[in-house]
This record gives structure tokens, sequence and C-alpha cells, in this order.
């Protein structure tokens, strides 16, 4: 049995978009939605993994490709019913250097994954923010990618140059990936610059574009250091809110195109 037909990379090579607060978020509402779900996180700062409370990372996504663990034995169960995780450590970040004296080096991650027994409905992959070695791993590894777009000035530009990458991997190693979609986060309605980004994204690239928006808000930031999805943390703010909204969204998405 395959380990799932929807692992979805989260990825985005600028910092500070809210590239992990969504990989965890969208897990975490998945999983509440009654789907079994795997979080890998796959970026060297960890902080997937911290805001989900993990403290155990003897096995890790680190020595997952590196050969040093089985992934199997890399799985953590989390808070979240139906949530489960892969940590990572610091010491992903060598694996740049690493990975490229390895054979396969770009299908470290897919092969290493597809030992896991448990079947999973959903697999999220939180990318480290650049579009080096690891990133790679995670595209040819992925069956489509999920992009969450700050809303500010230079958003599209560094929009374009994802979508270069994503060309690239689909050209060369995986022919089968697709855009699962682009979720705007931080927006800010009092701030008439979120008003004329989420448009322009709109106007370029139209349907891949979710309908949900997912607001700047205190409550999605103060849920890492409690080591709580804001889902949990949270319930009510407008941040949970939009999560719930964009998995719904999501779910709708895939069971129009099955």
């Amino acid at each position: 049995m395959s380990l799932s037909d929807r692992i979805i990379a989260v990825a985005n090579q600028k910092g500070g978009v809210g590239k992990t607060t969504t990989a965890i978020n969208l897990a975490t509402a998945l999983a509440a939605c009654g789907r079994s779900v795997l979080l890998i996180d796959f970026d060297p700062q960890g902080n997937a993994s911290t805001g989900l409370g993990i403290d155990d990372r003897t096995h890790n996504s680190y020595s997952l490709i590196a050969g040093s663990s089985q992934a199997d034995e890399a799985i953590q169960t989390t808070q979240v019913p139906r949530l489960d995780m892969i940590p990572t450590v610091v010491d992903l970040s060598a694996a740049e250097v690493e990975l490229s004296d390895l054979p396969d080096r770009e299908f470290r991650l897919r092969s290493a994954i597809s030992k896991i027994s448990k079947p999973y409905q959903y697999v999220i992959i939180d990318c480290p923010p650049s579009l080096g070695m690891l990133t790679v791993n995670a595209l040819a590894a992925a069956t489509s990618v999920l992009v969450p777009l700050q809303c500010e000035f230079y958003a599209l530009e560094g929009l374009s140059q994802l979508m270069r990458t994503i060309d690239a991997v689909r050209a060369g190693l995986n022919g089968d990936l697709r855009m699962q979609g682009i979720v705007l986060t931080m927006y800010d309605s009092r701030n008439k610059l979120s008003s004329m980004v989420a448009n322009d994204v709109r106007d370029h690239f139209g349907e891949l574009v979710y309908s949900t928006v997912v607001p700047r808000n205190v409550r999605v930031s103060e849920a890492p250091s409690f080591g709580q999805p804001v889902l949990i943390y949270d319930l009510k703010c407008p941040g949970s809110q939009a999560y719930a909204a964009l998995a719904a969204e999501l779910l709708r998405q895939e069971a129009k195109a099955a």
C-alpha cells in the first residue's frame, strides 16, 4: 500500500511568510476533519517540531535521509488526534552539503518515506525557506505544492522564482508534481497594500489562489511558544477560523478533482 496519494510540499523560499504556521495548522485542521495526516518537518530551524511540542527528536528527518533511521521509527504521535509527525534537528542544515555527494541525492526523502508502513490520507512537508537541495528533495517526493504568500510588495517577484524551480523539478525529477494552490497570508485589511497585492496575485494566477485569506493575527504568533497549533491554542480566533476554512476549501478542491 502506498504512503499517500496526497503529499503536499508547503514551500516558499522567502522566510517569514507563514510557511511553517500554514503547514502546522493546515495539518491540524485536516486531522480535525477526520483525515489521517503525517507532517514532516524538513526545515532545519525545526519550528514545526517546536510548534507541536515535540521534544524527543532522536529519530528525525535528518537521520532519515542520512540513512541512520528508518521512517517508521522517526514517526511520533502528537497532541492532535490523527496527526503524526517526523520532527527535525538543526543538523539537517548540513544535509545541503552532504547530499551533493550521495547517489540519487534528489530522491533521498522520497525513498525514505516510501518505506513508511502506515498509510496516511495526507502527508504535509514543511520545506526550508530556500530553493536548495532540501526543497528539491521535498518537491521530488511531493504530489503537489502549496505556496503561502505574504501580502507584501515583493511577493510576486519571489513567487515567479519558485514557479521556475517547480517547473524544473517537474521537467527533470517529478513529472507528476502539480500546483495545489496559493494561500495569501498575513493579510491586513487596514493596509491598502495587502489588498493591492491580493488583487495582483489573483489577476496573475486566477483559480490557483484560494478564496481563504489568512489574516495577520497575534494569537497565531503566540501559539508556537506554547507548543500548540493555533487551532488548539485559540479555536475561535480569526487565524484559527481561516485555517479551518482553508482545510475545508482544500478538501472541496480534492473532491472536485477526484
